[in-house]
């Protein structure tokens, strides 16, 4: 057995089954062939060893490797695709311009497209439709980006298209839930193509959570916000 083989002995990962940021790191360790002890957490009651790795945040997903944590499922992402450099295909580009620019589009997810995502879904009446309306913008902005490209890294997974990769799952189950459309073919045929295109990759189609049970979780905290039990 090699020295990297044998290092994958020494990796953990503490995760919850419905979280999309622990689902991001599964992905980024299959595409690098890592081998890795998946320890299952249950957030109502948290592990000693979760909240000892992870006592600023106190959540998942923590990867421990040679014993040493790492917490944040973007610095995840990023460590992995360094240790294990030699491994797999590059989640990162080499180029530092392309490299800062993967990066850019990151933070663009985070602070431009996931709130007006997530206040569409917990919302209702006029509240939901600008929310609809602010998601499609940027969805748009995305699209412009895709231009027809497989995968957002060209024709391979690469770090954009697993932050994002939650959603070819999720948006489908909010629309169904909410009765309201977002990502249709028409109107957005890159961004729908590449949806297809994730999913089916051998990468993610069997890290999947069971959708069934994951719509009984969303259909709950939808109506949870919506009854004013969550702010």
């Amino acid at each position: 057995m090699n020295h990297q083989q044998e290092g994958d002995k020494q990796v953990k990962l503490f995760g919850f089954w419905p979280s999309p940021y622990v689902l991001k790191v599964i992905w980024a360790l299959r595409i690098k062939g890592v081998e890795y002890d998946y320890i299952e957490e249950d957030l109502s009651n948290k592990s000693d060893q979760l909240l000892e790795y992870n006592p600023v945040h106190k959540k998942v997903p923590v990867l421990v490797y040679q014993g040493k944590p790492i917490a944040e499922s973007e610095v995840i992402i990023q460590f992995i695709d360094e240790a294990w450099k030699d491994r797999g295909d590059p989640i990162l580009p080499e180029d530092p311009y392309e490299r800062a620019m993967a990066r850019f589009w990151i933070r663009f997810l985070q602070d431009k497209l996931s709130p007006p995502i997530w206040k569409w879904f917990t919302t209702q009446g006029q509240q939901q439709e600008d929310a609809h309306g602010a998601a499609i913008d940027q969805l748009l902005v995305l699209e412009k980006e895709l231009d027809g490209k497989r995968f957002f890294a060209g024709e391979k997974i690469g770090f954009v298209d697993l932050s994002l990769g939650p959603l070819s799952y999720v948006i489908p189950i909010y629309e169904e839930i909410t009765g309201v459309k977002m990502i249709t073919e028409e109107k957005l045929p890159s961004l729908s193509a590449w949806m297809g295109n994730f999913l089916s990759s051998p990468v993610v189609k069997d890290h999947l959570p069971p959708l069934d049970k994951l719509r009984l979780r969303l259909q709950a905290i939808r109506e949870a916000f919506l009854n004013g039990k969550v702010k």
